[in-house]
């Protein structure tokens, strides 16, 4: 499998998925773009400032969420994703085959789910049949239990065997090796400083051989080790955690501080990615 080559992305230089939440109970942003013409109006912002894709979701898997019908999570999603369908990458943030659906009708061209295909099972054969590409991800339980099931041998291992079964079953059920990227779920069903681990080890999961996305994005353990309660104020931190996991090759960054992180990106790119020599006296 060619790895740099992704949803007919070129990932050998990093990549931004914009988060773009269109629920009432976000954590990151308290529902700020819960209202279509809003959600629409930060898509269209995210893009403008250097999104490569716009993870777009209208269920909340935050901890302790509980879960939506399919029938308002797609009437929550139709508007957006037909408003933007036809000017960026859309990735849709679902667990359920019938929203996975309807996305890809309208023109969504990546499913994007945080059970790994686990929690409906039309699902996998649904992705299958479409050819797309898919963001299997790990995480135990769903978003209301995860927060008990945090118990780990050892995290990178356990959390990398069972991301494996899934994207096994993933491929047992005819979706191509090609079309799946990886997530190792930061924030889901791990607790504080087994996220760090998992980050410090991000190089293990780059060599499966798929591409990896990251999100660490405001999350809890940022504003724990960042020392920042405010979700809305963990970007320094975010972004740390970030360029970290690409130092280790990881390809995607999933963020909701877009214009922020593509200048961070950027930066980093210099200080990574230049000829030796090339640099000038000042």
């Amino acid at each position: 499998m060619d790895s740099l080559t992704w949803a007919g992305l070129d990932l050998s230089t990093p990549k931004i998925m914009g988060i773009l939440n269109v629920t009432p109970d976000s954590f990151s942003d308290g529902g700020r773009f819960f209202a279509a013409e809003a959600a629409i109006a930060r898509g269209r912002e995210m893009l403008a400032a250097g999104a490569d894709i716009l993870d777009i979701g209208g269920e909340s898997t935050k901890p302790g969420a509980a879960a939506i019908t399919p029938e308002e999570e797609i009437a929550r999603l139709m508007p957006v994703l037909q408003a933007l369908a036809g000017q960026a990458v859309i990735s849709v943030d679902t667990r359920n085959a019938a929203t996975m659906a309807a996305a890809l009708t309208v023109g969504a061209r990546i499913i994007n789910d945080v059970s790994g295909l686990r929690h409906d099972p039309k699902a996998a054969a649904l992705v299958a049949e479409a050819g797309c590409p898919v963001i299997l991800m790990h995480m135990r339980g769903s978003p209301m239990t995860m927060n008990c099931q945090a118990h780990y041998a050892d995290v990178t291992r356990d959390v990398m065997a069972e991301l494996v079964a899934i994207r096994d079953a993933a491929e047992a059920a005819g979706i191509k090796a090609a079309n799946i990227a990886l997530d190792p779920g930061l924030g889901f069903a791990k607790a504080g400083a087994q996220n760090l681990e998992l980050l410090r080890e991000v190089w293990a999961f780059t060599a499966l051989g798929h591409p990896l996305v990251i999100g660490a994005s405001r999350k809890r353990f940022v504003g724990e080790f960042g020392g920042e309660p405010d979700a809305m104020k963990r970007f320094p931190a975010s972004l740390a955690a970030g360029l970290f996991a690409l130092g280790q090759g990881a390809q995607i960054l999933r963020v909701h501080d877009v214009a922020e992180t593509v200048q961070g990106v950027k930066m980093w790119q210099q200080l990574t990615n230049a000829p030796a020599g090339s640099g000038k006296a000042v």
